[in-house]
């Protein structure tokens, strides 16, 4: 089966293998991108390009979303922690007494 035909929940996904050689698309090589024309006597772009650029696009969608998840997800930990040494400082001079 074709990999743009899968829909998102299908069992390859998180499974896709990169060369090292493969590097992210950066905003610039998306804007400029241009496909080539059809063979003669059709009109449009080749839909084959088309998708495998899609492709390549949402593969770094879902390592952009993955590495925001995770951002999000350490946030909320330093928040938390931070959070937890204030009630601790808080508990401390309550215990120490009004300060003079």
């Amino acid at each position: 089966m074709n990999p743009r035909n899968q829909r998102p929940g299908s069992p390859t996904r998180g499974m896709t293998h990169r060369s090292t050689a493969y590097t992210g698309l950066l905003p610039w090589q998306v804007r400029e991108r241009r496909f080539p024309p059809t063979r003669l006597g059709r009109r449009g772009l080749n839909p084959d390009d088309v998708y495998a650029f899609l492709d390549r696009v949402a593969v770094d969608m879902a390592a952009v979303y993955a590495a925001l998840a995770e951002s999000r997800r350490e946030t909320a930990r330093i928040k938390a922690g931070l959070r937890r040494g204030q009630a601790d400082q808080a508990d401390a001079r309550n215990e120490r007494g009004p300060a003079r």
